[in-house]
């Protein structure tokens, strides 16, 4: 099979339908609740690649006439600090989503401050509760990424029922939950990480292979089964011999693309998918609220 028949299954054009229909959604809703949905995106420190990322989240809360609260924190805030933005926040009428960029500066826990939003305010998917629900199959807030991959995977109609699909990496972020979308979805699904065994093998098996591992270039096309679906959500910036930087997943595109029938691209993949799931989460919570 050659790049021709491979199809490129393109994140960014459907994150902009979506962002387009949640246009839509928030103008007609704006005058029930009295109010635009709001998203506060909290950073710490100064890491270059969160800082894109907030941008970019913030860009697409204006695009869509959602209100950002963004609020940028010097790297020596505290604990106790941050926990008391969150409280805050937790408590405000004009907030539906709060979202902790990670990482975070190393005397900061995690952990602790993702516990701490609200569940029905916890736009990243990641409170205990909403992971909770995703186990259960209930019906709940999910982790943005994995949730994009779903959302691009339902768009081109690629079943999923029965498929031996094989997940690489076992994050709380992407790994674990996507695992549990695609078993939702009735696939066959092995997690493959840093302890796995007879690994070439278990990827050369999988119909739908998914990369969270962060390693440029791991993935080539003569591990993967021809006809598999690859879906590539590594982001990794690296620097060629002309000291010109940019962004290649996990997956090498080229030699992939030959025998893949469906693949990401990376940039323009999975990445737009996530926010516009970051979005659609927060507009889930804000219509929580007209309900009340």
């Amino acid at each position: 099979m050659n790049t021709h028949n491979t199809t490129i299954l393109d994140g960014k054009a459907l994150a902009e339908k979506i962002q387009a229909e949640l246009t839509q959604t928030i103008t007609i809703l704006k005058e029930k609740v009295g109010r635009s949905p709001g998203l506060a995106v909290l950073m710490v420190g100064d890491n270059p690649a969160s800082a894109a990322y907030v941008r970019n989240k913030e860009k697409s809360c204006r695009k869509i006439g959602m209100v950002s609260f963004g609020k940028h924190f010097p790297a020596s805030t505290s604990q106790s600090e941050l926990e008391d933005v969150i409280d805050q926040l937790n408590q405000d009428p004009r907030v539906d989503g709060i979202l902790v960029q990670l990482p975070l500066p190393k005397h900061l826990d995690a952990i602790q401050l993702l516990h701490q939003i609200t569940p029905d305010k916890d736009a990243d998917g990641l409170h205990p509760v909403n992971l909770g629900k995703l186990v259960r199959g209930e019906t709940g807030i999910r982790s943005c990424t994995p949730a994009g991959v779903m959302r691009l995977l339902e768009e081109y109609k690629i079943p999923l029922s029965g498929k031996k699909a094989v997940v690489l990496g076992r994050s709380i972020l992407v790994g674990k939950p996507m695992a549990l979308m695609l078993l939702e979805a009735n696939a066959t699904v092995t997690i493959v990480h840093g302890q796995s065994q007879d690994v070439e093998n278990i990827i050369s098996n999988a119909d739908i292979l998914v990369s969270a591992v962060g390693r440029p270039g791991m993935i080539t096309g003569d591990m993967v089964k021809p006809g598999a679906v690859v879906i590539d959500v590594g982001i990794n910036r690296i620097t060629d011999n002309s000291g010109k930087s940019y962004l290649v997943g996990d997956v090498d595109f080229t030699s992939t693309a030959k025998v893949a029938e469906y693949i990401t691209p990376v940039p323009g993949g999975i990445g737009p998918m996530t926010v516009a799931m970051l979005l659609q989460n927060t507009i889930s919570s804000y219509l929580q609220t007209t309900k009340n």
